[in-house]
């Protein structure tokens, strides 16, 4: 009979286990320091290729976009979170699990970066990066991720510029398959922006927006999946255009085909984001603000992670929540939804990049990324004048290298992305 503890967050560090821990990474396989990978517009990179059976057991990743502004300077694209996007495939599905931009899967909502730490996801940044779009940080995620056959995950830059990834994913071999009970990951990401509302004017909780909702038609849509399985959380971006609270619609759960009612239903945003009196400035392991609009007025992204509550369901769920009380709330709402089923799933889509796109407030609209124009005295003395055209001729010597110098380091990438697929083919082979 064996001994030990039986289960918990932390008891498997207590068995020994028949599995083989493996790698793949960004490393720079000549041995020098050029440690990322450049994805270039319209590229997709495959960042690990595995045979199965096995299971992710972690993800790190840090990265940046950066397009020529000057001779002397590039500018980051601030936008890049939203343009990136990560997608994973289990067993050869004709469709991925996980398609979600690369910000928001790891809870970086608004292209923003922040400072944040929960069981499943992290994010840590310079002060100098928090809370501007486009900041540098380092991102983890540490969901279990099982497969029997295959796992193949990929970056795919719909940007304009050439995209710089730096990344782990660390996995267990296994020598037998695993059982027919296994739950794959899947991750989606949606938005509606503005939400379908009546009246934006109305406050929230003012006595003109307490009106019946007793069928939940037009709620914000989180998550919508078909099979058998269980739903973990999710993150949600608010644009706030309208100042005060942006809160107070109920969340609704109608699982397995189910009407009215459904068998959860909550009492307000903030409570089912396990927080009270509107989102607090706060990052706790299982609820809390990734990004608190405390912090970046008008922004927020809060997140609900069930690990110890999962919400299962046997053929299908439809996890919504209402846009301010009865739907009458027109913000800009995001939401990636995590959950793990069995094969095969639902498929679903992702917006064209110009949809996905965060916005301005202040400007309600995209901020092209492009340089200012030129602004030059109507009469040039020949210095000026000189001068003037030696930018403009270094400029585009300047950008023509850069261009060269990205082009060959994503020659090299591609490479290495061969190389390490074949690495991981031949432990494989070995670990039978």
């Amino acid at each position: 009979m064996s001994s030990g503890p039986k289960g918990g967050l932390l008891a498997n560090l207590t068995r020994v286990r028949d599995a083989r821990t493996a790698r793949v990474s960004s490393w720079e396989q000549n041995g020098r320091n050029g440690d990322a990978w450049v994805i270039m517009p319209g590229e997709t990179a495959v960042l690990a290729d595995l045979e199965g059976p096995g299971c992710i057991t972690h993800i790190w990743m840090t990265q940046y976009t950066r397009f020529v502004q000057g001779a002397d300077w590039d500018i980051t694209d601030p936008d890049y979170y939203r343009k990136v996007l990560i997608k994973i495939t289990w067993d050869d599905q004709e469709h991925p699990s996980v398609l979600v931009p690369l910000g928001d899967f790891f809870c970086l909502g608004h292209s923003i970066c922040s400072n944040f730490a929960t069981i499943p996801f992290t994010s840590s940044a310079h002060e100098a990066q928090r809370l501007k779009f486009g900041g540098n940080a380092a991102l983890n995620c540490y969901l279990q991720m099982p497969f029997n056959k295959r796992a193949r995950i990929e970056l795919e830059n719909q940007g304009e510029y050439p995209h710089r990834q730096y990344y782990y994913v660390d996995y267990e071999l296994y020598r037998e398959p695993l059982g027919d009970d296994v739950a794959y990951f899947h991750a989606q990401w949606r938005r509606e922006n503005p939400c379908d509302g009546w009246d934006p004017d109305v406050k929230v909780n003012v006595p003109e927006a307490n009106i019946v909702n007793l069928d939940g038609a037009g709620n914000y849509v989180i998550l919508e999946a078909e099979g058998r399985g269980h739903y973990i959380g999710c993150n949600l971006s608010v644009t706030n255009f309208q100042g005060t609270w942006w809160g107070e619609g109920d969340d609704m759960f109608f699982i397995d085909g189910e009407t009215w009612p459904p068998s959860l239903h909550g009492t307000g945003s903030e409570d089912y984001f396990n927080q009270a009196w509107g989102m607090q400035g706060n990052a706790f392991p299982m609820n809390g603000s990734s990004l608190w609009e405390g912090d970046k007025p008008g922004y927020q992204v809060s997140y609900r992670f069930h690990l110890v509550d999962p919400v299962r369901f046997s053929q299908s769920i439809r996890v919504t929540m209402e846009h301010g009380h009865g739907n009458h709330l027109l913000n800009d709402w995001a939401s990636t939804a995590y959950w793990y089923q069995t094969l095969p799933h639902k498929p679903f889509d992702i917006l064209p990049v110009e949809k996905r796109l965060p916005l301005r407030l202040g400007n309600l609209g995209v901020i092209p990324i492009q340089p200012p124009a030129a602004a030059h005295p109507a009469t040039l003395n020949d210095e000026m004048r000189q001068n003037s055209e030696a930018w403009r001729v270094r400029s585009e010597e300047y950008r023509q290298a850069r261009l060269k110098t990205m082009a060959d380091a994503a020659e090299k990438s591609r490479e290495f992305a061969k190389a390490s697929a074949e690495q991981a083919a031949k432990l494989r082979k070995e670990f039978k």
